[in-house]
C-alpha cells in the first residue's frame, strides 16, 4: 500500500534535514517567555538559565560568587537544556505541519458541471468547484475530478481515492446504501455520477484533516493533563526544599565554623537536576507524534485524546464481514431435499444465478461447474427472464421455459412456496440447522412450489485472526463480533475465530445499548463501522473508527477516519494508541528515577566542605565540586537529545497486560534510568578532567 503522504517514513527512520532547520530554528524562537510558560517545569529551567546568567555577568564584573567560566559553563548547559526541550517539541510539531502541507496539495480548484436539478440528464452550468454550498448537485463523467465532498444520488462509477487512500485500486460509488459517500478530490475513472454536496468549501474532509494534523497540539488529553498536574507539583516540592538549602547552609557553616555557604549556581543546578526535565521537555513531543503515527497508518484522529482513548480500550466491537471473515460468503455444498438429487439441486441454483453478479452468487455458478462440469447457459435467446433479488422479497431467480427457479432466505422462499401450496421437508429444515451451526448461511432454492435444497454459504475465517485476538486477550481487551446473522450461525464463527463475545441479528439499537452496558461497567469501548445505521453506536463508543468509504453520518459520528476503510485497522489503531501511553509512561519512569545519581553528584560536591561525612555519598569518585556539578547538569541536558528519537518512533509496542507491562517498564526504564546516569556523570567528569576544563 502507498502510504497516505510523500513524507510519511516508517516509524524507526529519522527525520529529514529540512524538518530539523525547521525545528532548530522554531527551538530558538520558543525561548520567548510568553511561548516557554507554557510548559511550566521548562519554564522554571527558563528562569535558572536566566538567574544563573546574570550571575555569570555578575562575574564577569569581579563581583562573582564562584569562578566566571563554572558559572558560565551552567549558563550554558542550563540554556541548551531549555533549547532541546524546545526543538523535541518542535520537531514534533514539524512533522505535523509536513503532513498537513502534503494533505493541502491533494486540494484541487476546478470547474464542477452544476445541475440545474437533480435529474442526471437535467440541464447544467460550469461553475467554479468554489463556489458549490450544501444541497447543490453535480454531475461527474469519467475521467472528471470529483468537486465536493457529498452522497452520490443517481448512477454508479468507479472512482479512483489513491489521493487520498494510498490505495491504487478503484473502488464502486453509488447511489444508496453504504457506498455512496464520496471525497472531493478524487477522480471518476468509468460511468458517470450525480453527486449533491453535503459541506460548503471549506468544511471539506480534507479541510477537517488538514485541521486536525495542525491542530494536533493545541488540546491536552486527560492523562496528558493528569501526569503535567504531578510534574508541576514535584516541581513545586523541589524547588521548595532547594530554596530552604540555602539558608540551612549558612546556618550550618555558622555552626560548624567551616567550609562556605552553598552557591546559588550549586543550588540552581541541583534544582533542575532534580525537577522532572527529562519527561517534561518530551511530554508534548510524545502527544504529538502519537497523532503523526496514527496518520502515517492512514488514519485521521480529531484530536490527541481520541489517540490517548484508543490506548486505554479494553472492549474491541468489530463486525463479522471485513473483518473476522474475508466478506464474501462462497458456496460451500449443494444439500438436496428428499427426491432431489444433487446434480439437479445444482443445476438450478446455477440457472437461478446466472445473472447474480455477487460474489455468492458467482461462487454458486463455480461451484456447479466444479462439481458437476455444468457450464453457464445463454438463457437470453430462450426467453427467459431473471428476477432480481430486491430488499423486500429477499429473493431472486430465474423464469425459463416454464420454470419458476427462486434462491434465498430460508424464510422468503418458505413464504413463497406456501403461497404456491408447497411446504419445507423435516430433513431439508434439519439440513438447515446444521448448516447454520457450522456457522454457514443456508440458501434455499425452490422451482415453483418444489423445495430444490439447500446450498451452503460459508464465511471464511481470516487466516491468522485467532492469533491477533488472542494477543488482544493478552493485552486485556475482550473482542466482541458484530453480525446481523442469527445466533446459531454467529456462535460457530465467533468459536472459529476466538473471538470472546458475540453479538448477533445486531440492530443499531443493540449496538448502541451493548456500547452503553460496557461503559457503565467502566470499560473503555471501541468500534468501527460505515454505515448510517452505525452512527449511534459510533457516537457512543470511546474511539470510532468510521470507514472513508462509509456514508457522511459515520464520519460525522467517529472521531477517526480510516482512509484505507479497512475494518482490521481498528485493532492497529488500538496497538499506536497503547504505544503512546508505553512510550508516555516508561519515560516518566526514567525521567524520575534517573534524578537518584544527581543526588549523589551535587550534593556531596556543595556541602561536603561544611558537612565532610558527606563525601561519603560520592560513590562516583568525581574529580572536584564544579566537575561535579558541571557534569550533572550536562547529563542534564544531554539525555533529553538522547531520548528525542525514542519519543517520537515510540516504545517497542509488545501485547502485554497492564502487570507485565508495569514490570516490564520499571526493569528497562526504571533500572535503566537509575543505573545510566551514574555511568554516564562519571564519563562526562573523566572527559572534562581529561580536557582540563575543570
Amino acid at each position: 500500500m502507498t502510504p497516505l503522504l510523500p513524507s510519511s517514513r516508517p516509524s524507526g527512520a529519522l527525520p529529514d534535514h529540512a524538518l530539523l532547520r525547521t525545528a532548530a530554528r522554531a527551538a530558538v524562537t520558543r525561548l520567548n517567555p510568553a511561548q516557554q510558560w507554557r510548559n511550566p517545569v521548562m519554564f522554571v529551567v527558563w528562569l535558572a538559565a536566566t538567574l544563573i546568567t546574570a550571575l555569570w555577568l555578575q562575574a564577569l564584573a569581579g563581583h562573582g560568587e564562584a569562578a566566571a567560566w563554572f558559572i558560565g559553563a551552567n549558563a550554558l548547559w542550563l540554556w541548551f537544556t531549555v533549547l532541546f526541550a524546545n526543538f523535541a517539541d518542535a520537531l514534533a510539531e514539524a512533522r505535523s505541519k509536513a503532513q498537513a502541507t502534503s494533505l493541502r496539495g491533494l486540494q484541487t480548484r476546478g470547474c464542477a458541471r452544476k445541475l440545474v436539478t437533480a435529474r442526471h440528464d437535467a440541464d447544467w452550468n460550469t461553475v467554479d468547484s468554489g463556489t458549490l454550498r450544501v444541497g447543490d448537485t453535480v454531475r461527474v463523467d469519467a475521467g472528471e475530478t470529483i468537486a465536493c465532498d457529498g452522497e452520490v444520488i443517481d448512477g454508479a462509477a468507479s472512482v479512483d481515492e489513491s489521493a487520498i487512500t494510498g490505495e491504487s485500486a478503484p473502488v464502486i460509488r453509488e447511489a444508496g446504501g453504504d457506498f455512496s459517500s464520496v471525497t472531493g478530490g478524487t477522480r471518476v475513472l468509468s460511468d458517470w455520477i450525480v453527486v449533491r454536496c453535503t459541506v460548503n468549501p471549506g468544511d471539506s474532509f480534507l479541510d477537517r484533516m488538514i485541521a486536525m494534523v495542525e491542530g494536533a497540539k493545541r488540546r491536552r488529553t486527560p492523562n496528558e493533563l493528569a501526569l503535567a498536574i504531578l510534574l508541576i507539583a514535584l516541581t513545586l516540592v523541589f524547588l521548595l526544599a532547594t530554596v530552604t538549602l540555602l539558608p540551612f547552609s549558612l546556618y550550618a557553616v555558622d555552626v560548624t565554623q567551616q567550609g562556605a555557604p552553598v552557591t546559588v549556581t550549586a543550588l540552581v543546578a541541583l534544582l533542575v537536576c532534580l525537577i522532572p526535565t527529562t519527561i517534561g521537555g518530551l511530554l508534548s513531543a510524545i502527544g504529538v507524534a502519537g497523532m503523526s503515527r496514527m496518520l502515517g497508518a492512514n488514519v485521521i484522529a480529531t484530536s490527541g485524546r481520541a489517540v490517548e482513548a484508543a490506548g486505554d480500550i479494553d472492549v474491541l466491537l468489530l463486525d463479522k464481514t471485513g473483518t473476522v471473515t474475508l466478506g464474501n460468503r462462497q458456496a460451500a455444498a449443494f444439500l438436496p431435499a428428499p427426491g432431489v438429487s444433487e446434480r439437479e439441486l445444482a443445476d438450478a441454483a446455477q440457472l437461478a444465478s446466472l445473472a447474480d453478479e455477487t460474489p455468492e452468487g458467482r461462487s454458486i455458478v463455480v461451484l456447479a461447474k466444479q462439481k458437476f462440469a455444468l457450464r453457464e447457459r445463454q438463457l437470453l435467446s430462450h426467453d427467459a427472464t431473471f428476477v432480481p433479488f430486491t430488499a423486500q422479497t429477499r429473493m431472486s431467480g430465474v423464469n425459463w421455459e416454464g420454470r419458476h427457479i427462486r434462491k434465498g432466505a430460508s424464510e422468503a422462499i418458505r413464504q413463497h412456496v406456501e403461497a404456491l401450496g408447497g411446504q419445507f421437508a423435516p430433513a431439508l429444515v434439519r439440513d438447515m440447522e446444521d448448516a447454520a451451526r457450522r456457522g454457514s448461511t443456508p440458501l434455499v432454492v425452490a422451482d415453483g412450489a418444489r423445495v430444490l435444497g439447500v446450498v451452503e454459504l460459508k464465511d471464511i475465517v481470516k487466516g491468522g485472526i485467532r492469533e491477533r485476538f488472542g494477543e488482544l486477550r493478552r493485552m486485556g481487551i475482550r473482542t466482541v463480533m458484530i453480525t446481523g446473522d442469527n445466533r446459531l450461525t454467529a456462535a460457530a464463527i465467533a468459536a472459529e475465530a476466538g473471538v470472546d463475545d458475540v453479538l448477533a441479528e445486531a440492530t443499531p439499537q443493540a449496538k448502541l445499548a451493548l456500547i452503553r452496558r460496557y461503559q457503565a461497567q467502566g470499560r473503555m469501548v471501541a468500534m468501527t463501522g460505515d454505515g448510517t445505521n452505525d452512527a449511534p453506536a459510533l457516537a457512543q463508543a470511546d474511539v470510532a473508527v468510521a470507514m472513508n468509504s462509509g456514508t457522511q453520518a459515520a464520519k460525522e459520528a467517529g472521531n477517526m477516519v480510516d482512509l484505507d476503510s479497512n475494518p482490521t485497522k481498528l485493532i492497529e489503531v488500538v496497538a499506536i494508541g497503547k504505544q503512546m501511553l508505553m512510550t508516555r509512561g516508561a519515560l516518566t519512569t526514567f525521567s524520575l528515577s534517573n534524578d537518584v545519581a544527581k543526588y549523589f553528584a551535587i550534593l556531596p560536591a556543595a556541602f561536603a566542605a561544611t558537612y565532610p561525612q558527606l563525601d561519603a555519598l560520592n560513590v562516583m569518585h568525581l574529580a572536584s565540586s564544579e566537575s561535579a556539578i558541571l557534569s550533572a547538569v550536562i547529563f542534564n541536558a544531554l539525555i533529553i537529545v538522547a531520548l528525542i528519537p525514542l519519543a517520537l518512533r515510540g516504545v517497542t509496542y509488545r501485547p502485554l497486560g497492564a502487570a507485565a507491562l508495569l514490570r516490564r517498564n520499571a526493569l528497562l526504564y526504571g533500572l535503566g534510568g537509575l543505573l545510566l546516569p551514574f555511568a554516564g556523570i562519571k564519563a562526562i567528569d573523566l572527559a572534562l578532567t581529561a580536557l582540563h576544563l575543570t
